[in-house]
């Protein structure tokens, strides 16, 4: 099927039981693969049920990793991949924190959800991340303000493969259909800026012994 092509997977992408529902994701598969930008399609979990081709451009030089692919699981990658400062520019604050908050936010609407749940026990076992989603996490929040950590709309540095974007930022767009919504997925899309010629590389952040990103405590 057209939304399960691509490279191997670390596990098998969310497929819904309805072959209307898994006809129209064919269809939209297509739609997605005519968007120019990096655009995916994700459920409660972030699991990834579609992603077009620029998606896969701009993740393509990530190291293998059993659990945190960007294609597999984007809050995975976003937190625990140990290359996802290379590509995600500022990514504790612009990225790790707002992935963070939503995670929270998901845990309250689905908290017996066992993904959900290995999500939270890998958290654990990282005492620094630990600390900033238990205790750190909410006073960013206040400090910031709720809109901080909204998707749509946000702007956020990145570093893409290609030279001809290079050091930029990108606009988040959700935009997500009636029909996607019913089936609890959301998408989700990364319209890219004119590359800015930075002085200074992304800042990459530190790697913990098991060589997963490391999140400082807030």
């Amino acid at each position: 099927m057209a939304y399960q092509a691509g490279r191997q997977r670390s596990q098998p992408r969310p497929v819904p039981e309805s072959l209307e529902a898994q006809a129209y994701l064919q269809d939209y598969a297509v739609l997605l693969e005519a968007v120019p930008f990096p655009s995916i399609v994700f459920d409660h979990r972030w699991d990834v049920v579609l992603s077009n081709a620029a998606f896969e451009t701009l993740f393509g030089g990530v190291a293998p990793h059993p659990t945190a692919m960007p294609g597999d699981n984007f809050l995975r990658f976003v937190l625990f991949h140990p290359d996802a400062s290379t590509v995600l520019g500022e990514h504790e604050s612009s990225w790790c924190l707002p992935m963070l908050a939503h995670f929270a936010a998901a845990v309250e609407r689905h908290g017996q959800d066992r993904g959900l749940q290995s999500i939270r026990r890998d958290i654990a076992q990282d005492p620094i991340m630990d600390a900033a989603y238990r205790h750190g996490l909410p006073h960013w929040i206040r400090a910031v303000g709720p809109d901080a950590v909204e998707h749509d709309g946000a702007v956020r540095p990145l570093v893409h493969p290609d030279p001809r974007w290079g050091s930029t930022d990108c606009r988040i767009v959700d935009d997500t259909p009636r029909t996607l919504q019913d089936m609890g997925y959301t998408r989700m899309t990364l319209v890219l800026r004119e590359a800015r010629h930075a002085t200074a590389g992304p800042r990459k952040a530190r790697k913990t012994r098991n060589g997963a990103a490391e999140l400082r405590a807030v």
